[in-house]
């Protein structure tokens, strides 16, 4: 009986769980804001209604016969009456689980063949995502533009639907790419090139998180995407076509930078900084965080990270520099202007 009762009482905690979750770092994929993520959901629903109406009937009349047939004396040991074999309940108990998986491989494979087979609009927001240890680089081919960790993609509104469609790459290791109110996972392997697409409906900011195991940072490879209005996200695409700031005010700094290893890994553009193992720092002030959204994106943070990067984000890939705090400075100051 307490077997019984405790497993009733996990399912009906993970049923509350699985829709009224209030959306932890990844967000809540009972909250979808875009068409594939709605149809994840929409599924989801309709396998977990199938499968809470058999848990409630075994589980009613195993209920029934528990009660109905127990023993209630118990010097009574007759043995109960013994019926073998029924055709009628054989055939129910093969032919409505047969029914029930069709159905289920059916709206299964609905689903995946809309979503793996939408034709790709010719003014589609193209984006080739690069899983790395432990960030993520975004590139816009047609817009000229490479970032990290941070995806701006424009609204599909009635009027004017805009969808954006995604090449996923990997530079090392098996990565998942995962934002739970836009869309489903699609894996993210080292030597081939996976596809997907998402048309958000709403404004706004979206977590993710890389979704397979990578390594010792994985659950601190974060994901955000921006969904920008039309005119928001022309003037976010213009500003990171430009090239990043000189500020004379900043020279020593950007000297000192680019007289360290750091141009082996990082980009900026306009200068002799062409490191790609990295992320590209052209408009490092643009982003909200740092370290793949480990913290807020600021000069006190920035500096920290810069001092120490481990201690921030252990086992990450970028070695501290030894910087004195002259040095530290300058730099820091440097990289603020790069907006």
């Amino acid at each position: 009986m307490s077997l019984r009762f405790a497993t009733l009482g996990f399912s009906a905690a993970f049923a509350r769980l699985a829709f009224a979750q209030t959306g932890g770092a990844a967000g809540n994929m009972f909250d979808p804001v875009s068409t594939p993520a709605q149809s994840v959901m929409d599924l989801s629903v309709l396998v977990l209604a199938i499968c809470g109406v058999i848990f409630l009937i075994v589980a009613g009349l195993l209920t029934y016969v528990i009660i109905r047939f127990r023993r209630r004396d118990s010097k009574d040991d007759r043995e109960p009456a013994q019926v073998y074999g029924s055709n009628q309940i054989e055939i129910a108990w093969t032919v409505i689980p047969l029914l029930i998986v069709v159905v289920l491989t059916m709206a299964t494979a609905r689903v995946i063949a809309a979503l793996q087979n939408r034709p790709e609009p010719a003014d589609a927001v193209q984006v080739t995502v690069v899983g790395h240890q432990w960030w993520w680089e975004f590139r816009y081919p047609a817009l000229g533009i490479t970032t990290a960790n941070e995806l701006h993609v424009p609204i599909s509104t009635a009027t004017e639907p805009k969808l954006t469609f995604m090449k996923l790459l990997s530079a090392d290791v098996a990565h998942s790419f995962w934002i739970p109110k836009l869309a489903g996972k699609t894996d993210v392997i080292p030597g081939r090139t996976n596809t997907m697409w998402i048309e958000p409906k709403q404004t706004g900011t979206y977590l993710g998180n890389c979704a397979e195991y990578c390594g010792t940072q994985h659950a601190n490879m974060l994901i955000r995407v921006t969904v920008h209005t039309q005119e928001d996200f022309n003037r976010w695409a213009a500003q990171q076509k430009a090239e990043a700031a000189a500020d004379p005010q900043v020279q020593a700094g950007r000297e000192v930078f680019l007289s360290l290893s750091c141009v082996n890994c990082h980009a900026i553009s306009g200068t002799s900084s062409k490191g790609t193992f990295g992320p590209d720092l052209s408009h490092l002030m643009s982003r909200d965080t740092l370290g793949s959204g480990m913290i807020p994106n600021g000069i006190p943070n920035l500096r920290n990270w810069i001092r120490d990067p481990q201690a921030i984000k252990p086992g990450n890939l970028m070695p501290n520099m030894q910087l004195n705090d002259k040095e530290l400075d300058q730099v820091v100051n440097y990289l603020a202007s790069l907006k």
